[in-house]
């Protein structure tokens, strides 16, 4: 079954508040269903790839055909040009959000979807929608912790 997933980051200030949104939909079932959330401080690029890891964490099969749709050239460049070999072969050194990128091979490889990237706030409605979910997330009142972020944010002597 092909299920295809968009997915999109927003951040007000960078770092400041985050969030992300996401549409899954099945076509041949006509389903589909929006997930977001937000956080009370994180980066842009942080949202972008959690919201990928957590729609494919949601994902019950690995038997199905998976399509991801994302505006971030981080996501799908990391993926698509092979970068995340490298970061491996030298163990995650001078890479930003290890901690993610680790927890997306997790789920990358039981799914082995294919990535494709999509121009941001260029009129494609199933963007557009998961950007307004992912500011929305960002606005609200119920804002999660990044702890990781940050974490290495209060940890930072520089």
């Amino acid at each position: 079954m092909r299920i295809e997933i968009y997915t999109d980051g927003a951040c007000s200030g960078n770092p400041g508040k985050g969030g992300y949104g996401i549409l899954m939909r099945v076509p041949e079932k006509n389903y589909q269903k929006t997930f977001s959330k937000g956080f009370r401080k994180t980066t842009n690029n942080r949202m972008e790839l959690l919201a990928v890891i957590t729609a494919l964490e949601k994902l019950k099969s690995t038997e199905n055909d998976i399509h991801i749709y994302t505006d971030s050239k981080y996501v799908a460049d990391a993926v698509n040009q092979n970068w995340i070999s490298g970061w491996i072969r030298r163990g995650w050194k001078n890479v930003k959000n290890p901690d993610l990128w680790k927890r997306f091979i997790e789920v990358y490889q039981k799914h082995t979807p294919k990535l494709h990237w999509i121009k941001g706030h260029a009129g494609h409605f199933e963007n557009e929608l998961c950007d307004k979910l992912a500011v929305a997330a960002a606005a609200s009142g119920q804002l999660e912790t990044d702890v990781y972020f940050e974490n290495m944010e209060n940890n930072s002597l520089f």
